[in-house]
């Protein structure tokens, strides 16, 4: 199960923190001092299980991963501001049920509500990231991936109000509910909610201030994407002014309407 859930296992007192492993059985070696694998620049599934069988090989381990401010910040482990939104636990029932739910409703919402607009769909990110992290300091949380994930779900369930949902054949219901059942169903499995409340929390702070607060009386746009976001992830518009060179143009050069032979 993911290291963040509150469940008996390893504890291991890294620094000044106490690092709550969640894992039973099996003593996990601390190297704090090793080399940390180049991050790609997007926290892809496909990284993501790279980073859990590289936990299971002991190749890493999460005490590389997880957040800590004071390593960030007196150690300058910045990395730890991104490995710990991709660190889901070992390969199991959790890692995958939350690798579904994170491909799923991300592709839904960048293909949909976010379709031609990937700058914006990266400060969500960003937005909700920045969130998480400063939420994180508070409730001692050391891993925010499924929180992360959870913000995507609620995002689209509140963006699709009409869908309806089945979960697992049992359960039949508006989407805006999905976020809910899924904290439910957390419960029902013994792990701590405070992760998937602090997922809606955040979620909900950019549905409000994104949907709803710009179109109400009085309301206006807080969140804007930076322009330099849009420099590099939005597809420039072409000019209507712009008159192409005549090779340029469908066709290419006009050579005329030439003559009928025999005419």
């Amino acid at each position: 199960m993911c290291p963040h859930h509150r469940r008996r296992g390893t504890s291991v007192r890294v620094g000044e923190r106490k690092l709550d492993t969640g894992c039973s059985g099996g003593a996990l070696s601390v190297r704090l001092g090793m080399l940390f694998p180049d991050l790609s620049p997007h926290g892809t599934v496909e990284y993501l299980v790279q980073a859990a069988m590289g936990e299971q090989l002991e190749i890493i381990t999460p005490f590389q991963l997880y957040f800590n401010p004071e390593l960030v910040f007196k150690h300058y482990q910045v990395w730890r501001l991104i490995t710990n939104f991709l660190f889901f636990g070992t390969v199991g029932f959790n890692f995958l049920f939350n690798m579904i739910f994170l491909y799923r409703y991300c592709r839904m919402l960048e293909e949909g509500s976010f379709r031609g607009r990937t700058a914006d769909f990266v400060f969500m990110f960003l937005f909700g990231g920045f969130l998480m992290t400063v939420f994180g300091l508070f409730v001692n949380l050391v891993f925010l991936g499924q929180a992360f994930t959870i913000m995507l779900v609620y995002i689209w369930s509140r963006r699709n109000p009409y869908v309806r949902m089945n979960f697992f054949g049992l359960l039949n219901f508006q989407a805006p509910f999905l976020p809910w059942v899924l904290m439910g169903f957390s419960l029902l499995l013994g792990n701590s909610i405070i992760v998937d409340l602090l997922g809606i929390a955040v979620g909900h702070t950019y549905y409000f201030l994104e949907d709803v607060f710009p179109n109400q009386p009085g309301g206006v746009r807080l969140l804007r994407t930076p322009n330099i976001l849009k420099a590099v992830f939005d597809i420039p518009e072409e000019d209507p002014n712009y008159n192409p060179l005549p090779e340029d143009r469908p066709g290419g050069f006009n050579w005329g309407e030439g003559q009928r032979l025999g005419g």
